[in-house]
């Protein structure tokens, strides 16, 4: 696979944390779990850090689904029902992008790129890109809408900086993270083309991001309708609440772009996907940027403080 190749200058100034307000599109497995629906909400909360031009729905399959289409379908679903659940609120954002319909099933041995309605409008979107203003692509589940939109036109990674929740630390003995594993040739795409890359690691770095149903009744739940909602899916996640916590993984994504301390990141060799899904490590290789650590209060303080503002 050939991929323009970025001035290592250009791909450095991508890779500075964000300092201001960002145009960005989320791609984001949302029926998948629990923890997209609190990333979503915090996008659209915080509007003087993010612009949220789009939502995609990208494909999952486990036993919330029955296959990657049924998966990328019930997400689609799911982003409506947020956005309606948003509007209801006294001070809801008003958000008039779109939300597409992503790929239905993964890359295949020849790494084809699926092609939809969501892969188009990010090539669309991404080509229209100032060079001083890239877009982000905040990605929050399987990778394969971002790949194929980098194989059908590899020129927007000159347009882009992806901000990944995939793979486990890269100390880690293997990277089976359920992102990442779903589809791994569109991950071996991501870690290969050159792409500007923010990358946060589940296991061993984004894995203590969690949340407690005391917590979420205190500072959640009768502020909204989308904040009962949120509460309910926690609650109904699992049976025995005694002792237990609900990770919100996805919220280290956009956590990043609301505040970047958050999210404490250094510069590394982008790592090479093997087909073993281990991660193999090259010196040789173009840089990313690597969150090693998250700051779990500050995070949560800020989601649940725009939340709460939600109901006035």
């Amino acid at each position: 696979m050939n991929f323009p190749q970025l001035p290592e200058s250009t791909r450095l100034s991508r890779l500075q944390p964000p300092s201001g307000r960002v145009r960005m599109v989320m791609d984001t497995d949302t029926y998948n779990e629990v923890d997209d629906q609190f990333a979503i909400a915090h996008a659209l909360l915080s509007p003087q850090n993010m612009t949220v031009e789009a939502f995609y729905a990208a494909p999952y399959f486990n036993n919330r689904s029955s296959g990657p289409a049924d998966g990328m379908e019930k997400s689609y679903a799911e982003i409506l029902r947020l956005l309606e659940l948003i509007r209801q609120a006294p001070n809801g954002p008003d958000y008039n992008g779109p939300v597409l319909r992503g790929s239905v099933d993964y890359l295949n041995a020849d790494f084809k790129p699926q092609e939809n309605d969501a892969v188009r409008d990010l090539v669309s979107r991404a080509l229209a890109a100032p060079d001083d203003d890239p877009l982000y692509v905040v990605a929050i589940g399987a990778i394969t809408n971002v790949a194929s939109a980098i194989l059908l036109e590899p020129k927007i990674i000159e347009h882009i900086v992806v901000v990944w929740l995939g793979g486990h630390a890269l100390h880690w003995p293997h990277t089976r993270e359920f992102n990442l594993k779903q589809d791994v040739r569109a991950a071996q795409v991501l870690v290969d083309c050159g792409a500007p890359l923010v990358l946060l690691p589940c296991m061993g770095v984004v894995s203590h991001l969690h949340t407690t149903i005391p917590e979420l009744d205190a500072h959640v739940a009768g502020r909204s309708a989308l904040g009962d909602y949120l509460v309910d899916i926690v609650k109904g996640y699992h049976e025995d609440h005694t002792g237990w916590s609900k990770q919100i993984w996805d919220v280290a994504a956009t956590a990043y772009l609301v505040n970047p301390s958050w999210t404490p990141s250094v510069l590394e060799h982008s790592p090479i996907v093997t087909d073993q899904v281990t991660w193999s490590r090259n010196a040789g290789r173009h840089l990313i940027r690597y969150v090693h650590h998250i700051e779990r209060d500050p995070i949560f303080r800020d989601l649940f403080a725009k939340l709460a503002m939600l109901g006035g």
